[in-house]
């Protein structure tokens, strides 16, 4: 059964019939922490108007919002494409009940620490927007993936481990779109060819296992709604220790893993979703002893002593690493939940262990012992903040790059998506004197053919540097420059190898970033900004490639394009410095993260990152 107001999200566009009764349409991005992002409702409605024109086309999403000028989604791929950094990310159509939040246009936000509005993960939303009409005094997220409460009264979020408060509101803005018609058959799970029906690889017969195994143990089980306040205590003590090691399983509540939906550590959600069986609590489930407790710490549910050894685990029966044992980390136990149905349908035990935690820093390191790197001069580089030059308005940045065409072919231009052969899709949205609506120019070097007045649209969405850059080929023209704030940025050699490179020493380099002032360049001038998680600890190994990297990421630093000021994909923070689509080993001891070592192909891909802004050997300052 699917929780009231969510109904199923899809990626491909087969539709399975007619008939069925109208739905709203949620159009959402894949973030690089498994986190599913909606458009906002205008972007929805332009998405599918362009999707009953042509189900196969391009969407340029910067014709209904400016600042979204460099996006294009690719409708046949449900690919999200940016064109200025090359970045691409899965998007999907979700469908909801259109007496939903999405429905009725209603939005819930929380306030971040820069005093501006974040809004909620659709399914947060409509699940606060329910516990709202009923009337619930407060609304317990844990079950989607958060350990936060809601309380209406007060409207406000608290953090159930800081006991942090945070003011949320309710607004209302446009409804999402509407669609008639049946819901598109989900393409998340491969399936026979010409059959409709699942094969049999492994992927398809764990998933169909799962669902039927689900579905009976969840069948009888009831999600209760505790008639009271929560209990304001503190996070439960762990449960009794257990010195068999195995507890046998006897029953499963579905809201208590919510698993499917990613929690704020940025890991990735299960690739099942509504109509697997799994039931998601909009408020707290079942009789415990505090709020939003999991199940891991409940009567009934496997698990093992944190303190027991390895040895005490019986022979053959498999050991399943967790993270956080106690209930309080929001992905973890979800898998420790989900491995529990799987293991029990089956009939076999499971033992659930601590993983081991991340090394992130290196042992102490001795002041004698820190060594500049050879052939790179100094250990610290200083960046201030940027003096715009009025003279480079827009119109004489493209000109500079571009030749008039006087008879441009009968084909897309790839910025707005209409033919070059008519008027610009900005025609109306952009008003430039001396730039006809139909005027095409191509550029020096590779060549592509666009409407003028989208290159004067695309400039004028990034940083006004002087410097443009190819949608299609990334080719740069002129020297790219970021937004990054003011801050300082420290390199040296100390005496510890990394992972897989045990015969070389390491390059360590320090980020430090202060919180500020927004100025002309940033999203909100004016405005105060957060740097979270300053000073940031990056790694190379001091080899030759690693040394090349980093003067690379020297010269990248003084362009200011290693971090900018935007919207955290981890926490949904904005008016925070973030990272800039150049990735760096955050990890020193291991790779449990996915930003440590080993990892054989981490030099290379930062090269052709760094390629990608335009910082090359070739322009790199000498050092």
């Amino acid at each position: 059964m699917s929780r009231p107001g969510i109904l199923q999200s899809v990626s491909g566009q087969n539709f399975a019939g007619q008939g069925a009764p109208p739905r709203v349409v949620v159009w959402e991005w894949l973030n690089e922490h498994g986190r599913w992002r909606p458009y906002t409702a205008t972007v929805c409605h332009h998405i599918e108007n362009a999707l009953r024109e042509d189900g196969r086309g391009r969407v340029a999403l910067g014709q209904v919002d400016t600042q979204l000028a460099p996006y294009v989604i690719d409708l046949q791929t449900m690919h999200q494409y940016r064109q200025d950094t090359g970045t691409v990310r899965p998007v999907r159509r979700s469908f909801f009940e259109p007496s939903s939040a999405p429905g009725k246009g209603i939005v819930w936000e929380w306030e971040n620490d820069a005093g501006s509005w974040t809004p909620y993960d659709t399914e947060i939303c409509i699940a606060i927007q329910n516990a709202y009409e009923k009337q619930h005094p407060w609304l317990d997220l844990t079950t989607l993936g958060f350990c936060y409460l809601v309380h209406f009264h007060s409207m406000c979020q608290v953090n159930r481990q800081t006991h942090r408060k945070r003011r949320l509101r309710r607004r209302m803005d446009l409804a999402y779109p509407l669609t008639m018609g049946s819901i598109p058959k989900s393409q998340s799970w491969p399936v026979g060819s010409g059959s409709g029906l699942p094969c049999s690889c492994p992927q398809c017969l764990l998933v169909n296992s799962t669902r039927a195994a689900s579905n009976a143990i969840l069948a009888s089980q009831k999600v209760k709604v505790p008639p009271g306040p929560p209990p304001n205590l503190p996070p439960p003590p762990p449960p009794p220790l257990h010195t068999s090691g195995i507890r046998q399983s006897n029953t499963y509540s579905g809201g208590a893993a919510g698993w499917g939906r990613p929690g704020e550590g940025g890991r990735p959600a299960g690739g099942i979703r509504n109509g697997s069986g799994f039931s998601r609590s909009q408020s707290v489930p079942g009789p415990a002893p505090y709020p939003g407790q999991n199940n891991l710490n409940r009567p009934g549910v496997q698990r093992t002593s944190g303190s027991s050894s390895r040895a005490s685990i019986p022979p053959g029966v498999p050991a399943l690493p967790v993270k956080n044992l106690n209930g309080t980390g929001p992905v973890h136990p979800a898998l420790a939940g989900m491995t529990g149905i799987l293991m029990c349908a089956a009939g076999l035990p499971v033992c659930l262990t601590r993983a081991p935690k991340p090394i992130l820093h290196p042992p102490p390191v001795n002041k004698e012992d820190i060594k500049p790197v050879s052939g790179i001069s100094g250990i610290c580089r200083k960046t201030k903040k940027k003096h715009l030059k009025k003279s480079k308005n827009p119109e004489e940045v493209v000109r500079r790059y571009i030749q008039k065409v006087k008879s441009p072919p009968d084909e897309d231009c790839t910025i707005c998506m209409e033919r070059l052969v008519t008027a610009s899709g900005y025609e109306g949205v952009l008003n430039h004197k001396g730039i006809r609506p139909d005027l095409v120019g191509k550029l020096g070097k590779c060549n592509h053919m666009y409407h003028v007045l989208c290159l004067v649209a695309m400039y004028n969405n990034g940083n006004k540097d002087g410097s443009l850059q190819c949608p299609t080929c990334k080719a740069i023209y002129g020297e790219k420059t970021g937004t990054q704030p003011p801050g300082k940025m420290e390199f040296h050699v100390i005496p510890h190898a990394l992972p897989g490179y045990p015969e070389y020493k390491t390059i360590r380099i320090v980020y430090d970033i202060p919180s500020g002032m927004q100025g002309p360049e940033h999203p909100n001038p004016g405005r105060k900004f957060t740097a979270r998680g300053f000073p940031r600890h990056c790694y190379l190994p001091d080899n030759e490639k690693g040394r090349k990297v980093l003067r690379l990421l020297v010269a990248a630093w003084d362009r200011r394009l290693i971090f900018a000021i935007g919207t955290s994909s981890t926490t949904g923070e904005s008016n925070t410095v973030v990272w800039n689509e150049i990735h760096h080993k955050t990890e020193f001891g291991s790779n449990l993260t996915g930003h440590g070592y080993p990892d054989p192909n981490y030099l290379d891909n930062v090269l052709a990152e760094l390629t990608l802004q335009g910082v090359t050997e070739e322009k790199a300052l000498p050092y």
